[in-house]
């Protein structure tokens, strides 16, 4: 399925994010995180249990074709900048040709003749966020209506969004050297997925002994992607360290349904299934070059926690 929408800053071959997220085109990485995952939460398939197959699938699309996208553009360092400068432009075109733009809602028209430009556009814009998503059909016409504001807002203050910098110009080739003797260009690097980000800032705290913080990132890591492995096998550890044994053999049971040869479940499941008085699983460790340094902790030493953490308690 494709979406088209033709209002507002679409209308001139640009993917307005914002709109599709619903946030202000000022809003700060904060906000744009928190929208992001309120609008996650609404539209992945294994949060709408009641929906239908047909409502499941328009979802996951949405969130997919579009909102997901939108949060990776908005919130990266790099790509906001770029984009924040494109809509800048956009916006000093805009004032130039006001006089042959033509709003299409009552609230865009009243955003056009409002005293308080920042009021009156950032209350209509919470305002729309709130059920922006609640019937998946309309939701292209709510984003067409924020874009539409969105449209206004840049007229009206010119493209004056921030003072964030255009990227750094390419070098230019050098008159002595035919152009096709100069080296390419190096290809930047691929941008981690938001799950990988969070699981990269889980791992990190989880290093410091920062357990509250790295809990709070895998568990919205795991609002978008519930299967997967990683994030579950890490929360695990998490409340492992937390003695939250219980917690732990529920998150590591899930990693090894997802992935049988979870190092890590492997190794510590056993023994949370043994304190916890339960019998052991049959799960093994395939073969592998990895897994020769993984063995069972035998040493009798150090309880639940004497292998992993060498004994030491939090």
């Amino acid at each position: 399925m494709s979406f088209k929408i033709d209002r507002g800053l679409f209308k001139y071959d640009f993917i307005d994010h914002h709109a599709i997220l619903c946030v202000p085109v000022d809003a700060d990485v904060k906000e744009i995180r928190k929208r992001y995952l309120q609008i996650a939460r609404r539209l992945h398939p294994d949060s709408n249990l009641t929906e239908s197959a047909a409502q499941k699938q328009l979802g996951n699309e949405l969130l997919s074709k579009l909102v997901n996208p939108a949060y990776e553009k908005l919130y990266g360092d790099r790509t906001h900048a770029e984009y924040i400068v494109i809509l800048s432009q956009i916006g000093k075109r805009l004032a130039q040709e006001s006089s042959s733009v033509t709003l299409n809602t009552d609230l865009a028209r009243q955003l056009a003749q409002a005293p308080n430009v920042d009021h009156f556009y950032k209350s209509a814009i919470a305002k729309l966020a709130q059920t922006q998503y609640d019937s998946l059909e309309q939701a292209l016409q709510v984003i067409a209506q924020v874009s539409e504001l969105n449209l206004v807002y840049l007229m009206r203050s010119a493209g004056k969004l921030s003072t964030a910098s255009p990227p750094p110009a390419q070098p230019k080739v050098q008159s002595g050297l035919p152009q096709s003797n100069t080296l390419p260009e190096p290809a930047p690097p691929k941008e981690d997925s938001i799950v990988e980000q969070y699981v990269r800032r889980a791992q990190s705290l989880i290093d410091k002994n920062q357990f509250a913080q790295a809990k709070v990132e895998l568990q919205d890591a795991l609002k978008l992607e519930p299967k997967n492995s990683r994030c579950h096998s890490l929360i695990a550890m998490v409340y492992l360290k937390q003695n939250q044994l219980k917690m732990a053999k529920i998150h590591f049971d899930n990693a090894l349904k997802l992935d049988p040869n979870d190092v890590t479940a492997l190794q510590w499941k056993p023994k949370i299934d043994k304190a916890l008085g339960l019998q052991p699983s049959d799960h093994k460790v395939t073969s592998s070059p990895n897994n020769k340094d993984k063995q069972p902790d035998k040493s009798g030493s150090g309880g639940l926690f004497g292998g992993l953490f060498g004994g030491k308690k939090k």
